[in-house]
């Protein structure tokens, strides 16, 4: 799928998706919402705000408030690409979030998922 497929898509649609494998793996929405909020600095309301109106994946990136600094630190292999590698600043960004629900679904405590 190229990159531009991947901005397109409609950001609740893949919320659900991120959800939903969390859940598969015994974790919650609730921990979701945390990496969500962590990685990209939406409050909660802003994020549910999101999720009842049409946004595209990119644009949810684009516009976040205030990305962590932390997220650099965010190393690991996604979809048999190594998210530090990744040229493309967007893709980056979306490939830390999908690295970070992979960890969670893997059952890594919280604290290490932030890098805390």
């Amino acid at each position: 799928m190229g990159n531009e497929k991947v901005y397109q898509m409609d950001f609740s649609k893949v919320y659900g998706l991120l959800v939903k494998k969390a859940e598969r793996k015994g974790r919650t929405r609730q921990e979701v919402d945390e990496i969500i909020r962590w990685l990209t600095g939406y409050s909660q309301p802003e994020l549910e705000k999101m999720l009842e109106q049409p946004v595209v994946y990119g644009d949810f990136f684009r516009d976040a408030p205030e990305l962590n600094e932390n997220r650099k630190l965010i190393k690991g292999v996604v979809c048999g690409v190594r998210v530090e590698d990744i040229e493309e600043p967007l893709m980056q960004e979306i490939r830390y979030l999908d690295k970070l629900i992979d960890e969670l679904a893997r059952g890594k405590d919280m604290d290490k998922i932030l890098r805390k």
